[in-house]
């Protein structure tokens, strides 16, 4: 068995990406090969109106301002991450997260 030679990352981070992007929360769906992860910001507050059929609906104006794409295999290490990273922040401001905001606009 051959000795595994240490990985060291060395990650560019452009300018243009620098200040990031905010989302006001993230849509995440799959493929066979490919988890997806759309970060959407709301366009301007919901608004109460009707469906085709007359039916009530609130109607959420919002654009993907992200869409990042990642292998099944990193999804395990993007979850492990993310709640560390939530413990850290727990532990360090003494905060619960509040509840996401329900995309389709009701709370």
């Amino acid at each position: 068995m051959a000795d595994e030679v240490a990985r060291k990352f060395e990650i560019e981070l452009p300018p243009e990406v620098i200040e990031g992007r905010f989302a006001d929360f993230a849509n995440v769906w799959h493929t066979p090969d490919v988890f997806v992860m759309d970060f959407v910001s709301l366009a301007r507050p919901p608004q109460e109106g009707h469906d085709e059929d007359g039916t009530p609906v609130m109607h959420v104006p919002a654009r993907v301002v992200s869409r990042v794409r990642i292998p099944p295999q990193q999804v395990f290490e993007l979850a492990k991450a993310l709640t560390q990273q939530l413990e850290f922040w727990e532990q360090e401001t003494g905060k619960r997260p509040q509840r996401p905001l329900n995309p389709d606009g009701l709370g």
